[in-house]
């Protein structure tokens, strides 16, 4: 079922508000709880806390360049590239609901990223994760969300792939 018309707006700005007020609370509580010096450990050290300022973009990409560069690259380009994709979702209306939502929450992700780079002047993480040999980098919600709808948008295309193949292989009536 296509969402439409003010329909349409008000989901997209719910799960939009939703996405940076999940990610902005959760910064909040951290940085008002937790202690640099401190982490803790939720799950036997497989899923820990740790408060961590992150002055460059994922992985700490950029926080040793000076301005103009790191500007351009942290702000800039992100701002950027977050407006064209709110752009998409408003103009083209063909989209499938998956890939809305996905996009949705990449835009959201952002938004709370870039809200923290102007505001503190470095992104608030968190989370890490550690199964077996299988670790992650320092994280947040907002990196949950962009990764969440990278993840709507790849299985969106690979179901649409499989449709088109489905379609190509069925014989023409004659």
């Amino acid at each position: 079922m296509k969402l439409k018309g003010v329909y349409r707006a008000f989901f997209i700005l719910f799960i939009l508000a939703l996405n940076v007020g999940c990610d902005q609370v959760s910064k909040s509580i951290v940085r008002q709880k937790l202690n640099y010096e401190r982490p803790v450990s939720v799950i036997k050290n497989h899923f820990i806390l740790l408060k961590t300022e992150n002055t460059g973009a994922f992985l700490s990409l950029g926080d040793s360049l000076s301005n103009p560069y790191r500007f351009i690259l942290l702000h800039f380009i992100p701002v950027i590239a977050l407006l064209f994709a709110l752009w998409l979702i408003i103009v083209k209306t063909n989209i499938t609901n998956t890939r809305l939502v996905g996009i949705i929450f990449i835009i959201g992700g952002g938004i709370g990223n870039i809200y923290d780079r102007i505001a503190y002047g470095s992104v608030t993480d968190f989370m890490h994760l550690s199964i077996g040999p299988l670790q992650t980098g320092i994280f947040n919600v907002a990196d949950v969300s962009i990764m969440t709808g990278m993840g709507l948008i790849l299985l969106d295309t690979l179901l649409r792939s499989g449709q088109s193949h489905e379609q190509d292989a069925e014989p023409e009536a004659q």
